[in-house]
């Protein structure tokens, strides 16, 4: 038994470095290559339009993502792209349909018949940091409906796994700007990821308001701030809320440099949903920005919820202003960025003595 245990072991070493050897995945992170024979396509290509290529305004109109579709004969070609979806149905006969039945075990196959399931997904199956995402029902019709029933589920994979990928990008620790973050914790009991480019533009303890600003006067600016009400009800947790908070925050520190404008939500744009943020209940707001008089605006991403243990009701808030740029890429940037926050109960013992040594 023992030499069997050790004739295994060459191979186990085997293994493991054949799942290293892995690629990054390439590709834009707003793209998506749908594996789909062309007539099958045809009838499910609006659901999956209506789910993923749906139009944001940042106040251009940009699609979420790209739908790229090929015939799954040139599968080998793309199997290092970031984002694949394959889609079709279960024993349709199709090229595809063949593939993807040699794909799944059998257990999953009769999931599928049983119609209880019809999204696989697969991480790192050909690449580092991808995401191979299976469509199939028992028809097309069927196919069609479960794409636009599961639309918010079959986005957020995307874009959680695009968010982890761009997270990585991002983080840095030699240019990471901890003294900053060092400030925040010790004298607020939070912590955010600040950039090497970010700077502090505004602490004001009395309104309880934190301002990380990057590139000031250029054409691509983007800013964040942290407000926060302390012994605050949950009840303030709601959208109207949530609006007349952040109007009332950028009417006292977005303002012009001569004082006669400031920033407020623009009403046309806005929206509002329940999100999982960080393990926490919270409320999502997009929308767009805009000066009181009109000169200048761009997109925003705003988070607000309730943390129980200290009854402070956080507000997160990103911007951008960039004119001249498209600014979803920009947009998702910082959106990554707000969710590096942390509570000081959530920052781990090693990370905070580390941090609070920056300021000794």
């Amino acid at each position: 038994m023992k030499t069997r245990n050790l004739l295994l072991i060459p191979l186990l070493i085997a293994l493991v470095a054949a799942c290293d050897a892995k690629k990054s995945a390439t590709g834009n992170e707003d793209e998506i290559y749908v594996f789909a024979d062309s007539t099958e396509y045809e009838q499910i290509e609006a659901s999956l339009l209506t789910v993923f290529s749906k139009i944001i305004y940042t106040p251009q109109p940009e699609n979420l993502f790209i739908l790229i579709r090929k015939d799954i004969s040139e599968l080998d070609k793309y199997k290092n792209k970031k984002n694949i979806i394959i889609a079709a149905p279960l024993g349709s006969g199709s090229n595809t349909s063949k593939y993807i039945d040699g794909l799944l075990d059998s257990q999953v196959k009769e999931m599928v018949r049983q119609d209880s399931v019809f999204v696989i997904n697969k991480y790192d199956l050909w690449a580092r940091g991808q995401l191979v995402m299976i469509l199939t029902a028992n028809d097309l019709t069927g196919l069609s409906k479960k794409i636009l029933n599961e639309h918010e589920n079959l986005l957020y994979y995307f874009q959680k796994i695009s968010n982890e990928r761009l997270f990585k990008s991002l983080y840095n620790s030699r240019y990471e700007k901890k003294e900053i973050e060092a400030k925040l914790l010790k004298n607020y009991g939070w912590l955010i990821y600040v950039q090497a480019d970010y700077h502090l533009a505004i602490d004001n303890p009395e309104h309880n308001f934190v301002w990380l600003r990057r590139a000031p006067g250029t054409d691509m600016e983007r800013w964040i701030f942290v407000h926060w009400i302390d012994n605050a009800s949950p009840l303030l947790l709601n959208k109207d809320s949530v609006y007349a908070i952040r109007n009332r925050i950028t009417e006292k520190f977005y303002r012009t440099s001569d004082d006669s404008s400031y920033v407020i939500i623009e009403d046309n744009y806005r929206t509002t949903k329940e999100v999982n943020f960080l393990g926490r209940y919270a409320l999502m707001t997009q929308g767009l920005w805009k000066m009181a008089d009109g000169s200048m605006g761009g997109p925003f991403i705003n988070y607000t919820f309730y943390d129980e243990p200290t009854r402070r009701l956080y507000m997160l808030d990103a911007s951008i202003y960039a004119p001249k740029y498209y600014k979803k890429k920009l947009i998702q940037q910082v959106d990554v960025l707000l969710q590096s926050f942390m509570t000081e109960r959530e920052v781990d013992p090693e990370k905070k003595e580390e941090l609070l040594e920056e300021l000794e």
